[in-house]
């Protein structure tokens, strides 16, 4: 095997390996970043709908609640996990990959009511008082799911509606019953906000920018490699091969062929110009010789 072939080998499994351990970290990295950001914007769509919430019972709900009492009816935009459930249903339309619901042990619409993982969820918050929110994985129909949830209190305004049925609005047990949604207590946990999204989604996001990371590093390994060469053919290789040229021709007995040109102080200029030493010495060595063969005779 040729020397450019022995370096060219050399460097392709170095840089190999060292690319194969830049991938996997890249990849680790790139997964974690990924799940970062859905957080964030899991975070993100949280608050957006707790400022929903917040709107309804600030602003819509004392407007609406005139004309619940002029009709003697219950609107349910008046609720702010109503208002806030139905906001985000606009929002599935674009993101559709993303879940939202205010689940709860005991709420006053059934639909609200939590499901087995959603009730963990609600027990943790209740557990400790003082987690603000709960980020984690699970095992879903459809796969692996990433989630966010921070926890529903109940404030004192809730009460006049959930304390006891007799104190709700005829209108509103019109509607959903005296079965479901009394007894919560003031500022206990009742419910748990909960944006989840299917892990395909960090994953996708976390492949697309791998593909695109290991196509930068192996087309600046093939670029490397490719200067590397050159680099080695004309400093090492060429050079070398002039040498062993020059020392096949003077083997052969041709002393007449030109010097080899010597560029830079380096150990191979200094071997080509001892070569070239050589080479005169022994080319007047093999004067001297024939000059005494003449004498002789």
């Amino acid at each position: 095997m040729k020397l450019l072939a022995k370096f060219s080998l050399m460097f392709t499994v170095v840089f190999g390996i060292g690319l194969a351990i830049t991938a996997m970290l890249a990849y680790r990295r790139l997964q974690e970043d990924a799940r970062t950001e859905v957080r964030d914007q899991a975070r993100l769509m949280m608050e957006a709908m707790r400022g929903v919430r917040d709107y309804t019972t600030n602003q819509l709900k004392p407007l609406l609640n005139r004309l619940q009492e002029r009709d003697h009816t219950f609107l349910p935009q008046t609720v702010p996990a109503f208002a806030a459930t139905q906001n985000f249903n606009f929002v599935r339309m674009r993101f559709p990959d993303y879940n939202y619901r205010e689940a709860s042990l005991n709420p006053t619409n059934p639909i609200d009511r939590a499901v087995a993982w959603e009730a963990d969820i609600i027990t943790a918050f209740r557990n400790t008082p003082n987690m603000a929110q709960l980020t984690g994985e699970r095992e879903s129909a459809t796969g692996r799911s990433l989630f966010f949830a921070q926890p529903i209190r109940a404030p004192a305004p809730c009460l006049e509606c959930h304390s006891v049925p007799e104190n709700a609005p005829p209108a509103m047990l019109a509607v959903y019953g005296t079965a479901n949604g009394f007894g919560w207590k003031q500022d206990s946990v009742i419910a748990a906000q909960i944006v989840s999204v299917p892990m395909d989604v960090p994953l996708r996001m976390a492949d697309n920018s791998f593909r695109q990371l290991l196509i930068y590093l192996v087309g600046v390994l093939l670029v490397s490699l490719l200067v590397l060469n050159l680099a080695l053919y004309f400093m090492i290789a060429r050079p070398v091969g002039l040498l062993s040229h020059m020392a096949d021709q003077i083997s052969l007995g041709k002393t007449d062929i030109p010097e080899l040109p010597i560029r830079g102080g380096d150990e191979i200029a200094q071997l080509a110009g001892s070569f070239n030493r050589m080479r005169r010495s022994l080319v007047a060595a093999m004067k001297m010789l024939a000059d005494d063969d003449k004498d002789d005779e």
